[in-house]
């Protein structure tokens, strides 16, 4: 009777406690079965071994110290495979030669479903950006090669080159700047100017808008918003409007083309003039936009961030570029005008240098884990059983930082040859059937911002403290979007050269 009469007590004060307590109650209750419901799932004997822990306890580090919560799992379980649950979903990560191979060959392995749900940074519209059939993601893979072919490409050199020389005029002669700000809304700006339209790119308030946007989707994906997107907490609501502005900018300037009649050179216009229905112009720019921003913006970031504690290959990359520009008898001109004269097979072909750079690079500060779901049948990886429903998560720390494959990985050594004695030992652009399908625009991209900012530039590193220092930071790949170390922990100094940019 008296446990009656507490539990009546206790549902009386609940319901009259109001909506958000009984909501966030709710919420708690079903936490807490989800994760005694999974404790007590057998696994069978081929199954890859289970963390330590309680499953609920994995969801923070996951998403919050990835490269070290996978690092401790390896340790923790002693495999080379573990498993643990978010909420529902059931995650597998594994690592070694082997595994890797079949992680990138296998058919039944999902990019598309697998990033959708263990990430959760791309805007989400139903029909546009998520959900999409296999049709329209061919149709959507179809037209950036397009972007991508000769005449667009050479077509978008020298508009890419004008935008590098607007904004890095708005730095003044001299100072110094975080290159996670500066370098990463330059390569926003060529991204738009790449993947939209004439309507976006040419107003700076509205690049300045999206990226803020953006911005907001990138904060605001928390393990909530990604695994629980139906909870309206406030980083959600966040997610959701900064989705609905980035939409409607696109519409908006989708709508101007159109009732402009005014047809012009850009992907835009491309887009429309193949035909392509409305929902897949859109979703095209919404979700390339940030895709091809982020992974570019990360490496030109470190790119000029490692040339400036590494001044050998500073001064290795400038010679290169320099000579181009001798070899095509460039007009004296403004240093970008210069860069436009040379050919688009000269930036890919004859600069190993930069190339080189490049690699090395995405090698050591591209803190990727590749995502995919098994949409069956089940499979194994590594004599481990891969369920069907199942995620698989591969860390490329595996094989980048293997001291076995690469010695002192840390170290940013451009010389370096290609290591071909282990199956996949380069996954900078991915791997197997799921390569990065625009590395073409984003080396492009890479090298012009580069060359003009060496040529305009002289730079160095600075600590916290303004004192210059010879080492560049290490990258931290617990940041999964930008290898970023702890802001105000250095800058790059810098001084205009005599050339005009």
């Amino acid at each position: 009777m008296p446990y009656s009469v507490g539990l009546q007590a206790a549902s009386a004060a609940l319901l009259s406690a109001g909506f958000p307590v009984l909501f966030t109650t709710a919420i708690i209750v079903l936490l807490v079965i989800v994760a005694i419901t999974s404790s007590l799932q057998k696994d069978v004997l081929d199954a890859p071994s289970r963390l330590p822990i309680y499953s609920l306890f994995a969801i923070i580090p996951f998403f919050r110290r990835r490269y070290d919560f996978m690092n401790w799992g390896f340790e923790a379980t002693g495999q080379s495979a573990f498993q643990f649950d978010l909420l529902r979903n059931k995650v597998i990560v594994v690592s070694g030669e082997s595994a890797r191979q079949a992680f990138f060959t296998a058919k039944g392995l999902d990019l598309t479903e697998g990033f959708k749900i263990l990430s959760g940074a791309i805007p989400m519209v139903r029909g546009v950006t998520s959900d999409l059939q296999t049709k329209r993601i061919s149709l959507i893979h179809k037209r950036l090669a397009a972007v991508q072919k000769n005449e667009q490409l050479s077509m978008l050199i020298p508009s890419m080159l004008e935008d590098s020389r607007r904004l890095m005029e708005t730095w003044g002669n001299s100072g110094s700047f975080d290159p996670f700000n500066n370098i990463y809304e330059l390569i926003f700006q060529l991204t738009v100017r790449s993947l939209s339209c004439a309507e976006i790119s040419d107003d700076p308030c509205v690049v300045s808008r999206l990226k803020k946007l953006y911005d907001t989707l990138d904060v605001g994906t928390t393990p909530a918003t990604v695994l629980l997107p139906w909870l309206p907490t406030p980083a959600m609501v966040q997610k959701l409007w900064a989705t609905k502005e980035i939409y409607d900018i696109v519409v908006a300037a989708i709508t101007a083309r159109e009732q402009s009649g005014v047809s012009r050179n850009d992907t835009l216009q491309m887009l429309l003039d193949s035909g392509d229905e409305k929902l897949v112009v859109v979703g095209f720019i919404m979700g390339l936009l940030i895709a091809g921003a982020r992974a570019t913006g990360t490496t030109a970031c470190w790119m000029l961030t490692f040339l400036g504690g590494h001044p050998e290959w500073r001064d290795k990359a400038k010679a290169e570029i320099e000579g181009l520009l001798a070899s095509q008898n460039a007009p004296s001109e403004s240093l970008s005008s210069q860069l436009a004269s040379i050919p688009l097979e000269t930036w890919e072909t004859e600069t190993p240098a930069l190339d080189s750079i490049i690699r090395e690079t995405l090698r050591v500060a591209q803190p990727h884990t590749a995502m995919r779901r098994n949409l069956g049948p089940e499979m194994h990886i590594d004599g481990k059983l891969i369920p069907s429903g199942s995620y698989v998560v591969y860390p490329f720390s595996d094989v980048h930082l293997n001291p076995d494959i690469y010695h002192d990985p840390w170290k940013f050594d451009p010389n370096r040859q290609p290591e071909t004695k282990s199956a996949y030992s380069y996954v900078g652009w991915g791997g197997g059937k799921t390569t990065c399908l625009g590395q073409r625009l984003a080396r492009i991209e890479l090298k012009i911002v580069t060359a003009l900012f060496l040529l305009g530039f002289r730079h160095c590193i600075v600590d916290g403290s303004g004192k210059v220092t010879p080492e560049p930071p290490l990258p931290n790949w617990n940041d999964i979007l930008l290898c970023r170390p702890p802001q105000g922990s250095f800058s790059l100094r810098y001084e205009r050269s005599s050339a005009t940019l």
